[in-house]
């Protein structure tokens, strides 16, 4: 898979919302990556039992499937669990109702290298502090790492993490790190939003864009 390709799919996902009141989609680990093999549960919170809500995926080899279907996830009442992750699920997850309604969407990528970055799985407030931790595999080592925004380099911190502490649409933007030694991590989109401000952007449109990488 080609870095630009990854880019692409990160920033136009970042602007998939349509953003409806009825369900939000939860992950835990918070994290939006995960190294491969490793665990992660994906739910959909919603207000409105009645309005049916599936969880979706769009991954970066352009393939839609819900929950269940086509090797995406086990269902287990309202989560999608998914026990051993690799790096064809790296994509886009929603929520979408029988009505075709979508909640905000979440990027998860899944790495089968050494480092990750763990980074905000949802849009960052303005002002509010974010804190990215570059890490190794299990068990993790508190390392030195050097941080990248669009692939400048912004800082080298030796405990392995660093805080912005006042978020602005400034900070937008694709972050990765580097431990010396072991390697360097996907890249992540990090979004920050200001008021419930929101550009809608058609699944269609996402998933005809994808396929065309």
């Amino acid at each position: 898979m080609e870095a630009t390709s990854v880019q692409l799919l990160l920033a136009v996902s970042s602007l998939l919302c349509c953003w409806t009141d009825g369900a939000g989609l939860k992950v835990s680990p918070s994290s939006s990556q995960l190294f491969r093999g490793d665990s992660v549960s994906l739910s959909c919170e919603e207000d409105d039992s009645s309005a049916g809500w599936t969880l979706r995926r769009n991954t970066t080899r352009g393939q839609v499937s819900q929950c269940g279907q086509g090797g995406f996830g086990e269902p287990a009442g309202s989560s999608c669990e998914m026990y051993y992750v690799l790096p064809k699920d790296s994509g886009v997850y929603w929520c979408e109702s029988r009505q075709g309604q979508t909640s905000s969407s979440i990027n998860l990528t899944v790495s089968g290298g050494a480092v990750i970055l763990q980074s905000p799985v949802l849009p960052v407030m303005e002002g509010d502090p974010v804190t990215l931790t570059c890490t190794t595999r299990p068990p993790a080592s508190t390392l030195p790492a050097a941080f990248y925004k669009d692939g400048s380099l912004l800082s080298t911190q030796p405990a392995g993490h660093m805080t912005i502490l006042h978020v602005s649409s400034s900070d937008e933007g694709l972050y990765s790190c580097d431990i010396s030694g072991h390697g360097e991590s996907p890249p992540s989109w990090i979004s920050v939003t200001g008021e419930e401000l929101h550009l809608s952007v058609s699944l269609q449109q996402v998933s005809t864009f994808t396929e065309s990488l």
